[in-house]
């Protein structure tokens, strides 16, 4: 299984609805992509202090790589990325992409 780890800072103005949009057009791509497992997501929680301004962030789990590959170029995928990259500090600069086997 593939997780698919996703660290955001959104600009300060988009609002908590327009948050919860993103990630459920995030998380209707699970309907379109074979191999989609499931998606979790929200603000950072940890004590300790280091997020380094990554406030929030969602993980993808994935079946497989092919799975994630899959995803990755869905143009579905494509727009629900651009728009959220269009709601962050810094646009591409505003994310951290991390995938992990689990």
């Amino acid at each position: 299984m593939i997780r698919h780890i996703v660290l955001v800072r959104f600009r300060p103005e988009i609002t908590a609805a327009e948050k919860s949009a993103i990630y459920g057009e995030l998380e209707s791509l699970r309907e379109l992509v074979p191999g989609f497992l499931g998606m979790s997501y929200g603000p950072n929680v940890s004590p300790e202090g280091l997020h380094q301004g990554f406030t929030e962030g969602f993980s993808i789990d994935f079946v497989d790589e092919a799975a994630r590959d899959a995803y990755l170029v869905h143009p579905a995928h494509k727009a629900a990325g651009g728009r959220l990259v269009a709601a962050l500090e810094g646009g591409r600069d505003g994310l951290v992409v991390f995938d992990i086997v689990v």
